[in-house]
């Protein structure tokens, strides 16, 4: 079994008397090391998708189970806490906060993930990812002077600085051109195997699918 694995989920949307049911009893496993990518029109259900294995909103019926834990019967505030601690999110813009420097960035996900460390071993872990990311000479910078492609290599380093287990990434290259594109799923691929995460990216960019180790197409609510 992956380490997050989703067994007979569905969601229902309610408006007045009308009900649509987007997710129709979805499975699906992710493994550590691997990017698995959700692909369809918009409308498939892709993101509604996402965001309940992210715990960002609640499943109709079915289970999301994490680490063998089952997610849909925890409390909001323990889903809270696994989501600080143990998932990463990207998605189409990096949602820099404006007044914070690049590493400023990075120093407060470790506090929001509760990751009680002295400010040395801080600084040490914060130069470490930014040098990775090739982001280690701009950590005194702010988000008004980076790059498109900058400010993406900023919120993977982010997402990634408390050392999560699952990342999601909801059309993290859309706003970006080919070049940026390709340089930012390259990253997310080598950190990927690397840190042994396992990444569910959902993309309209064919071109990125080649750094997908699955491809789970998805049509009305189902997976084909």
């Amino acid at each position: 079994m992956g380490i997050l694995k989703i067994d007979e989920l569905r969601k229902t949307f309610s408006s007045g008397e009308v009900e649509e049911e987007v997710l129709k009893g979805i499975n699906l496993a992710l493994k550590e090391g691997e990017i698995t990518a959700l692909v369809g029109t918009s409308g498939s259900g892709k993101s509604t998708l996402l965001t309940i294995a992210a715990g960002l909103q609640s499943a109709t019926d079915g289970q999301v189970l994490f680490d063998g834990r089952n997610l849909t019967g925890m409390s909001q505030e323990q889903i809270r806490q696994i989501r600080a601690s143990k998932f990463g999110f990207i998605f189409q813009f990096a949602y820099l906060v404006p007044f914070l420097t690049v590493e400023e960035q990075l120093r407060l996900m470790l506090d929001v993930a509760d990751k009680r460390m002295k400010k040395t071993e801080q600084q040490q872990e914060i130069n470490q990812l930014l040098s990775f990311v090739g982001m280690e000479h701009r950590k005194k910078a702010y988000p008004t002077s980076l790059s498109g492609g900058e400010k993406q290599r900023v919120a993977i380093a982010r997402a990634l600085i408390h050392k999560p287990k699952i990342l999601f990434a909801d059309e993290p290259t859309a706003s970006l051109d080919s070049k940026r594109s390709n340089e930012v799923m390259g990253l997310i691929k080598q950190l990927t195997e690397q840190l042994h995460i396992a990444t569910l990216l959902v993309t309209h960019d064919e071109d990125m699918l080649s750094y997908a180790d699955r491809i789970v197409k998805m049509s009305d609510g189902t997976v084909l």
